[in-house]
């Protein structure tokens, strides 16, 4: 994570320099992490945890707030994606317009082929003739299969159509895009909900993982769009789009905190190779990296 550098560098300034550990330290502290985008229920809790213990200095409490946001990250979840187990493996992309979807799934796209695998993209955001020609492009990008029907077709429709093209094909992954207009959120989220049924139906099981993509820069907005999606599908895990040098970082912890969602993808710059499995001890790391 090479340019997650400087989201807390107030955070680490106030606790460099062994400054003495008083309640004006713990309020100043409290501020910052709410100004990186930390919820205030998570800033509380551990602000509230670091105040029970005793500290020398200032350096203490930054080793001690490390360690408590890494826990935060892990918790005992497998953070990185899953690798396909049985043949084709189904990945369902959701999340709404403008989060980078589309370029995250080219991204996992040119992981799996890297990898050997043959990948087949699913165009099922057929509400927009615009998200089926970026997905067309960078299957062209990545020369990987891509289904695709007209627009306005049913999404449902493409996603049978690419399984079972899949199965003939004898591809290893399925990448479904889907579309992501939360202004008819009720039709959306049905909408999701029919997909799953049909990869159930024709798979005999569900999706091998359904990732819900955040812009990391949208701040807590992005952990509103993590509960509208988890309530309609069951999300297994977050890629994280667009973690770069605006984004401040907090929001990481607090989806993870609040939401229970494991952090799978980090995507940090625009090549298709940018993209990392999530490692919270890196992340906090560079979070603290001035």
């Amino acid at each position: 994570m090479r340019l997650l550098k400087g989201f807390f560098s107030k955070v680490d300034q106030l606790l460099t320099g062994r400054r003495p550990v008083d309640d004006e330290l713990f309020d100043e502290l409290e501020e910052l992490l709410i100004q990186a985008d930390l919820s205030i229920h998570t800033t509380t809790k551990l602000v509230d945890t670091l105040r029970k213990e005793r500290y020398a200095d200032s350096e203490q409490i930054k080793d001690k707030l490390k360690s408590l946001l890494q826990q935060i990250l892990v918790n005992g979840d497998r953070t990185s994606l899953a690798q396909p187990t049985a043949q084709p493996a189904v990945y369902l992309f959701v999340g709404v317009n403008g989060v980078g979807k589309t370029t995250t799934i080219a991204k996992v796209a040119q992981r799996f082929k890297k990898a050997g695998k043959r990948v087949l993209l699913s165009a099922a955001d057929t509400f927009r003739a615009a998200a089926i020609e970026q997905l067309e492009i960078w299957a062209n990008r990545s020369g990987v299969e891509i289904i695709k029907h007209q627009p306005g077709a049913d999404p449902a429709a493409v996603v049978f159509d690419s399984i079972n093209a899949a199965v003939a094909r004898q591809a290893d992954v399925v990448l479904i895009d889907t579309a992501g207009r939360l202004h008819t959120k009720t039709n959306l989220m049905e909408e999701l909900a029919k997909i799953g049924r049909i990869v159930q139906r024709t798979l005999g099981r569900d999706p091998d993982e359904t990732i819900l993509v955040l812009d990391a820069t949208t701040g807590q907005n992005a952990v509103n769009q993590a509960r509208e999606f988890s309530a309609a599908v069951p999300i297994t895990g977050i890629a994280l789009s667009k973690l770069d040098g605006t984004a401040k970082g907090g929001i990481v912890i607090t989806i993870k905190d609040e939401l229970g969602l494991p952090i799978k993808l980090a995507c940090t710059g625009e090549s298709l190779d940018d993209i990392e499995d999530f490692d919270a001890k890196v992340f906090v790391d560079a979070l603290f990296e001035n």
